[in-house]
């Protein structure tokens, strides 16, 4: 676990699946827990469906939440979810028909969204459990964080910037993202080679089209950042230098050498997702590693706090290293360590 400073308040990051058991009750103790050490804040890792390693930064979905972390018998409510819901329980209950295969090697009818091939999933008996299931765990969720608010201890979300090829979201809004005629990544994302690995980071998650983002008005940006303020009273942005610039790496290269960066949105999304938050008070960017100075001077620009992180506040010149202490400013929120 590790604590956070934001503006005098204290927090802790711990993800849900580290207690001792999942689901509502051990969550509420964990609340409790920390209101009663003066705790003031919960930050925890992206709650959607974790890919096949188990990690839920690259998730089949952006929206949907993993129904193994919190159920209720109850039914929350889901008025504003229509733009992603039906999507995700027919991407869902497909993916589960055809043993788990990717959304490329479905047949064709279902593959390229067929009016009437999806109409026919959708009155299926499974449609009906699937979105129950999401329904079940939107109560427990919807209970989860009323009672963190009772006890004056605030949620903070974790949204990864990047989603993953095989998910509900690419499968829907394929124009949205940088993929061939047959739907196939043309480039995916990664890191370049740097000290930490000589051959740099290929993560394979699938970049956006940010023209075609444009075009709809950021329309898929603004359901996803309203959707994770539904469920938080704040957010972390992964990789929000991914705003600014991705390193773009051919989809068929091992490694990730051969890639470019390509320039992102910048102030344009940034502003768009400050006006769906009401207020720069609810998001923390992370900016960790090898940020250029254009970087933080964006996230300056935009009034965004940033991340110090102590472990890594002694390495090199203290004098410029920016996570260590006597650098560190009240534009940052302070970790003792990461959850990497």
């Amino acid at each position: 676990m590790c604590r956070t400073n934001m503006g005098g308040k204290r927090g802790v990051l711990c993800h849900i699946t580290s207690l001792p058991n999942l689901g509502i009750s051990d969550a509420k103790k964990f609340i409790s827990l920390l209101s009663e050490n003066d705790i003031d804040a919960w930050q925890m890792l992206p709650i959607n469906p974790p890919d096949v390693h188990g990690s839920p930064y690259a998730s089949t979905s952006a929206f949907a939440g993993w129904k193994e972390l919190v159920e209720s018998p109850n039914h929350g409510s889901m008025e504003h979810d229509s733009y992603w819901l039906e999507d995700w329980v027919l991407f869902r209950i497909i993916k589960s028909h055809y043993q788990g295969l990717p959304w490329t090697e479905w047949p064709v009818e279902v593959r390229d969204r067929h009016t009437d091939a999806l109409d026919a999933w959708r009155g299926s008996l499974d449609f009906e459990v699937e979105l129950t299931a999401q329904k079940s765990f939107q109560a427990g969720w919807d209970e989860l964080l009323r009672f963190a608010n009772e006890k004056e201890v605030s949620l903070i979300g974790d949204l990864p910037i990047f989603v993953a090829h095989d998910s509900a979201d690419v499968w829907a809004h394929r124009e949205l993202f940088q993929l061939d005629e047959n739907g196939m990544p043309t480039v995916v994302a990664g890191v370049p080679p740097d000290y930490f690995s000589e051959e740099g980071q290929k993560w394979g998650t699938v970049l956006y089209n940010w023209e075609a983002h444009r075009k709809e008005n950021w329309r898929w940006w603004r359901e996803r950042f309203s959707r994770v303020l539904r469920l938080f009273d704040s957010v972390r942005i992964d990789h929000f230098r991914g705003f600014h610039s991705a390193w773009a790496i051919p989809a068929e290269d091992t490694n990730a050498k051969n890639g470019i960066w390509q320039d992102g949105p910048k102030d344009e999304l940034i502003q768009v997702l400050i006006e769906v938050a009401k207020s720069e008070e609810v998001i923390i960017a992370e900016d960790l590693g090898i940020i250029p100075p254009e970087v933080i001077e964006l996230r300056v620009r935009n009034g965004l706090r940033g991340m110090g992180v102590l472990q890594f506040g002694f390495d090199g010149d203290l004098k410029t290293n920016p996570n260590n202490p006597v650098n560190i400013n009240g534009q940052q929120v302070v970790y003792t360590g990461t959850h990497d």
